[in-house]
């Protein structure tokens, strides 16, 4: 098929290669490079990036609402484009303009999480299982028909990174399913159950010792690796990015041995965590150059 690819982050690129290597992909659009780093220049988005290398063109609208945006569009001629947490909203010129109209991959099982951090908010509500669907799109948000869906298993230790890998993967394995079988029955998104992934803020990244031990294990899990939880030791941030529900009580924010943290109820043990300025490290490593104090 011919193929319009639309997605920017690294999520979306085990997608392109999957779709490059058996369709024709025609056009790929992603969001303009961005100032990064610490010289602020701009940098490629991954998607942009890994495109450019498989020599494939590319394109990056700051809107698809304008005309002449829409006709560049429509003039590719496409059988269909699929849309990985592309960034811009598509008005419905665009959605018509493909034989076969757009594709999303949607890292939930919709209706459940719709929005824009659908991996972050199942492992912080403590959902044991989420998995990926491939949606027709329409103008809603997140609101399209079901065409094809897989459920896994979310791990009692899993993070955001970890589970973003694994549904990275399978929305590619997926989405070439879908189009080999085109046209697939459509099914409606029940209106019981639906919830919104809200854009992860920074403003929840602190921790908050005084919560029952599995919220707190939720956040650290399902913040990480970005924005990543913290916590301030003698005015360092330090963010922690792997934690597991432990054994003991104290007072909230009471450190129970090693980097064992006691919560409202329970404890949380601090598996990997992160200093200012420094690498991800083992939590004993953290440990050998860092003096807790007696309370966090």
């Amino acid at each position: 098929m011919k193929v319009v690819f639309m997605g920017t982050p690294e999520f979306s690129v085990p997608v392109l290669e999957a779709l490059h290597q058996r369709h024709e992909i025609v056009a790929v659009y992603c969001q303009p490079p961005r100032p990064a780093g610490r010289g602020r220049a701009d940098r490629p988005s991954p998607v942009q990036a890994r495109a450019e290398a498989l020599g494939l063109p590319v394109r990056h609208p700051v809107s698809l609402r304008n005309p002449e945006a829409v006709a560049e569009f429509a003039a590719l001629g496409a059988d269909v484009a699929v849309v990985v947490a592309y960034g811009l909203i598509l008005p419905q010129s665009v959605l018509d303009a493909p034989r076969l109209g757009c594709l999303n991959i949607h890292a939930s099982l919709l209706p459940r999480w719709r929005g824009a951090a659908p991996i972050h908010r199942a492992i912080m509500a403590g959902d044991r299982e989420t998995g990926v669907c491939i949606m027709q799109m329409e103008a809603g948000l997140d609101t399209g028909p079901v065409l094809l869906r897989e459920a896994v298993e979310i791990g009692p230790e899993e993070t955001t990174a970890d589970l973003h890998d694994r549904l990275s993967a399978l929305g590619a394995r997926l989405i070439l399913q879908a189009l080999d079988r085109l046209p697939l029955p459509a099914v409606p998104q029940p209106e019981a159950g639906v919830t919104y992934a809200s854009k992860i803020d920074k403003a929840e990244a602190r921790v908050d010792w005084t919560r029952p031990a599995v919220e707190v294990d939720r956040l650290i899990r399902g913040l990480s690796p970005f924005p990543g939880a913290w916590v301030e030791v003698k005015g360092e941030r330090v963010k922690l990015l792997r934690s597991r529900l432990a054994t003991g009580q104290g007072a909230p924010g009471q450190v129970l041995g090693g980097f064992t943290i006691a919560c409202g109820t329970g404890a949380v043990e601090i598996v990997e965590a992160q200093r200012e300025g420094k690498r991800p490290m083992p939590a004993s490593e953290v440990l050998r150059g860092l003096a807790l104090p007696a309370v966090l």
